[in-house]
């Protein structure tokens, strides 16, 4: 049990490290230090929105508009520690 638990947090860690990248990737394509016509730049941030934007969609449609500012990544961040503290917390 506990080795699927530790797969679990690993996957759930993993989740959140490309939920933060995607965020700053987000930013720099938004003040253009990266350019999106760069093939690598350009896989990666779909690659990233692909996986992150399911979980993010949710979040974005319950969440009022605050212009420019998108909080739902923070949200889902903390979303997942407390899941991952909670499964720890009843299941180890």
């Amino acid at each position: 049990m506990y080795s699927f638990l530790a797969l679990v947090d690993t996957v759930i860690s993993l989740y959140i490290w490309a939920l933060i990248i995607s965020a700053i990737l987000s930013w720099l394509v938004a003040f253009n230090v990266v350019n999106t016509t760069n093939r690598v730049v350009y896989t990666i941030g779909e690659f990233l929105y692909r996986i992150t934007e399911p979980a993010l969609r949710p979040i974005r449609q319950v969440l009022p508009n605050l212009g420019g500012l998108d909080i739902s990544p923070i949200i889902l961040i903390l979303l997942l520690v407390f899941l991952k503290n909670l499964m720890f917390e009843y299941l180890a």
